[in-house]
Order: C-alpha cells, then structure tokens, then sequence
C-alpha cells in the first residue's frame, strides 16, 4: 500500500550570505521539523569560468548537529578546527558532527575554481539526541564508489549513503537510524522504495518531473509523509529523468530549539552557544 503524503513543500529561495543563495524546502511556514531533519538546503547549479576567484563562506560556528553535505556537481572544499581538511567531489558525502562546537569554511576547491564548471550540493542538518550534544566533533568522508546500489532495475540508479536497505548497509554512522539513498530515476522508469512505520521518510526532488503515490512533484520540491500511515510504499514514476534524494529515519522525540547555526533543545542552551561563540569558546580558523 502506498504511503499517505502530508505535504508537498516547495524549496523558496533563501540568501544566506550577500551573494549565496539557496532553495530552502525544511523548514518552512507549513512544517517546521522532521526530527531529526531539521534542514533542507538545496545549492543550485552555479556556473563557475575557469579562474574564478576564491568563493567560499567564511568560518562560521555549529553546535548540537551533523551538517551533512551531498555534492551534486563540481568539487566542495572543507576545512574545520577540529583538523578537518578534504575536497568533496561530485557523487560524495561529507558528515561533520559540531557536537558541543566547532567551526569550518567550505566552498568551491582551488582545483575546480582553476578549471571551471558547475557547482551543486544538497545540505542537510541531521539533528542529534541531547545526551551527545555536549561530545567531541568529528568528521566521516563518504566516496560515491563505497554506497552500495539499491533497487536496482532499469533505469533506475539509486545508491544506499546510511542505514540498512535490502540486506545492503551504507556506509555514513550516525547517532540514531537514517536511511539515505539518492540517484537518479530515467524518464519512464519506476521504483518502488520501502519506509518504515513510526519513522519519518521525506522525499526531495532536486530537478526533473515524477509522481509519487499519485501525485506529480517538480524539483526544488520535499515530500513529507505520514509517519503514523501503516503503509510502506513510496511508489515513484519518473515523468523525466529526476534526481532525488530519500530518507528514512527514526524520530528523536525531543524538543528543537535551532537559531542561527545552533540546533539545541532548549532557548537557553542555544542563548548560551552564541554567548560561547562570541566569547571566543568555539577557537579559531583561517578561512
């Protein structure tokens, strides 16, 4: 049986810089959470000529989550404070666990900046239960050839990023079980991808055209669905060839409380991580 959809939310253009603009689908005026997703950005293809100046958004502090990037095209550079340094190319996951503070850079790499082309991620936040909030940050580097294929059928070109899938484990760790699996659907083909009961299983489309469960989505669209439903199908149908992202993950029956770039489950805690930021307590980091 197919999976009831509660909402269809629409990635609007958020600026999080002066010049940095992204499609913001999580969360939005309809539906604020997914616990434990809590953010949804989608960088769009941004066209780089060969010699581009350095663009990069400057270091900047995280506390209390993961910020999980999934490089869509060209190749990302990262650098943290915790000794954190690598290039994140297209078809490759970086997981960063802030934990109780830490501070990174990221953008485009010198090496695609002296080449040129296009530039695309998808970053989530995956939120973390409190009793690890206050650990040490570190850092997971996930290459594309180490996800294992899933659903495999024609025209069908998924990869399994975290959690159990098919008697196939992703490799990305993580806190509490997320299912993650994206790739590509062809134009007429169809999957049928399986969640689990009680879990949040979200579904964005980055570009391209299906219908899930009897509805047509565009990119730049999030499917949230039912999470109570008794059903497990999300049946898609690609009208064209679409890229996606699926997720599946238990609940963290918590409360949220995320500003800024802290994601904490009281006012309080995130009231006393922008006092440690301004004091100095996160360290420091050249860009």
């Amino acid at each position: 049986m197919e999976k009831k959809i509660l909402h269809v939310l629409e990635g609007r253009e958020k600026h999080i810089t002066d010049t940095e603009v992204v499609r913001q689908s999580l969360p939005t005026t309809q539906f604020r959470f997914a616990n434990p997703f809590i953010v949804l950005h989608h960088m769009p293809a941004k066209y780089f000529p060969a010699g581009s100046p350095e663009d990069r958004l400057h270091p900047h502090p995280h506390r209390g989550f993961a910020p999980v990037t999934f490089m869509l095209q060209g190749q990302g550079y990262h650098r943290d404070n915790a000794g954190n340094a690598m290039t994140v190319t297209a078809g490759d996951v970086q997981w960063m666990f802030a934990g109780k503070g830490i501070l990174h850079s990221e953008g485009p790499s010198e090496e695609f900046l002296k080449n040129g082309g296009n530039y695309e991620l998808l970053q989530l936040w995956f939120n973390v239960p409190a009793a690890h909030k206050a650990e040490a940050p570190w850092y997971q580097y996930i290459k594309g050839a180490e996800m294992p294929p899933v659903s495999q059928q024609p025209g069908v070109h998924l990869t399994l990023v975290g959690g159990e899938y098919e008697g196939q484990k992703g490799p990305l760790q993580n806190f509490t079980p997320i299912t993650a699996i994206w790739g590509q659907v062809d134009a007429n083909s169809e999957v049928t991808l399986t969640a689990t009961r009680g879990y949040w299983t979200l579904l964005y489309v980055v570009d391209g055209k299906i219908k899930v469960n009897g509805t047509e989505v565009e990119g730049y669209h999030l499917v949230v669905f039912d999470k109570e439903d008794a059903a497990a199908d999300v049946h898609i149908s690609a009208l064209e060839n679409t890229r996606l992202l699926y997720l599946c993950a238990e609940p963290i029956d918590e409360p949220v409380a995320a500003k800024d770039n802290f994601v904490m489950n009281t006012t309080e805690e995130v009231d006393q991580a922008m006092l440690d930021y301004k004091n100095g307590l996160f360290g420091t980091l050249e860009r």
